[in-house]
């Protein structure tokens, strides 16, 4: 019954409940589901369903869902409905949600706190700096770090998450099996294990443009609040906190220069009412959650934790800097050249990176920094 809603189009959570007390069917059972499959266009848009989703459910295509069966058995995908206990109770609050998510990872972790780090593509070192350090910070006091995966800010957040030892879920604007941008897809292999990749699409879908709104909605609707570091004015991630503030979710930016024109967004956000933070205790503050002082702020703890890792990989570091030498590479690079596993280079390099000695940059490459104190 899961796959047959999954592929139903344009379906929502609130849609498919709606039709269920309709039809007189409890609406936490998928007995209620099968009863629809099947019945005439015509009844079930008396019901209140799309016509997309009438036609389909009148008659799916079971050559498809064999296909999708197969696809989730050998993948190990789960499919969370929005019937069941097991579905994110913050988005079932959200307006549309998704009847179905397909979730590669740890299915409960998108039940945790989730907080959202969403931000420009092309950062400043600064500005994925902070948005690691912050990752990194939610991450050590249990709250699960929330974004899409995409260059930049997205990556700082699952990157800082990952190296914390923490949770963190990556929602997509293609299905779990169309990994966007493609030069992440070991990052992606690296929160499906420590963590989630999650769509509202079903087996094939590309990540489309009018796919990325959703997407947006998605972030939002499992966070109980958004962060926005660097975001120009037309930036996508000001849809994503827009929609936070539609669903009655916090909303919080980073402030910074008034000279740098990705500071700009994070301004506008802030005059219009989100919350200014400095610091992880800020943002806890605002959602009523309690943690110690020397679990959550920035300054020094983060800054005491590298010392104290880089200390631990100083070795490790010394090896993968010689390998990065001076031009621009790769982690993919740096494993044929070093041999050492994709995680640990992943770590180091983000040790680095806050320590000033190496920088990123677009395209998913590092640069050794001129000064750099190692080697």
């Amino acid at each position: 019954m899961q796959l047959v809603l999954g592929r139903a189009q344009g379906l929502s959570a609130q849609q498919l409940r709606a039709a269920l007390e309709r039809s007189g069917a409890a609406p936490s059972a998928l007995a209620g589901v099968a009863a629809l499959i099947g019945e005439s266009a015509q009844r079930l848009q008396s019901l209140g369903l799309p016509p997309a989703t009438s036609a389909w459910l009148h008659a799916p295509d079971a050559a498809l869902i064999d296909a999708d069966r197969a696809w989730i058995a050998r993948q190990r995908i789960a499919l969370l409905d929005s019937l069941s206990p097991g579905y994110p109770p913050l988005l079932l609050q959200t307006r549309r949600a998704p009847a179905v998510l397909y979730v590669r990872g740890e299915a409960a972790a998108l039940c945790q706190p989730q907080l959202a780090i969403v931000g420009t593509r092309t950062p400043t070192l600064p500005g994925r700096r902070t948005a690691t350090q912050f990752a990194m910070a939610l991450a050590r006091a249990g709250m699960t770090v929330t974004s899409g995966l995409a260059i930049g800010i997205d990556a700082a957040g699952h990157e800082g998450a990952l190296c914390a030892g923490g949770h963190t879920v990556a929602v997509l604007a293609s299905s779990v099996d169309q990994i966007y941008p493609r030069q992440h897809g070991l990052l992606a292999a690296r929160i499906a294990a420590q963590g989630a990749l999650v769509s509202e699409f079903p087996r094939g879908i590309p990540p489309l443009r009018t796919n990325f709104p959703r997407r947006n909605r998605l972030i939002s609707g499992l966070s109980l609040g958004t962060l926005v570091v660097e975001a120009a004015r037309n930036s996508g991630s000001l849809i994503t906190a827009r929609l936070a503030l539609e669903q009655g979710r916090e909303v919080f930016a980073i402030p910074g220069s008034i000279h740098n024109p990705l500071t700009r967004g994070c301004h506008a956000l802030i005059r219009a009412g989100a919350k200014l933070v400095e610091n992880a205790q800020d943002i806890f503050q605002e959602i009523g959650i309690s943690f110690g002082k020397q679990e959550v702020m920035l300054h020094p703890t983060s800054t005491q934790t590298v010392r104290t890792r880089s200390a631990q990989l100083d070795t490790g570091q010394k090896i993968l800097l010689d390998a990065l030498g001076f031009d621009s590479a790769s982690i993919d690079t740096l494993v044929e050249r070093t041999g050492f596993a994709s995680q640990s280079i992943a770590s180091m390099l983000v040790m680095l990176e806050l320590e000033g000695t190496v920088g990123y940059e677009v395209g998913g490459r590092y640069v050794r920094l001129p000064s750099n104190r190692a080697g």
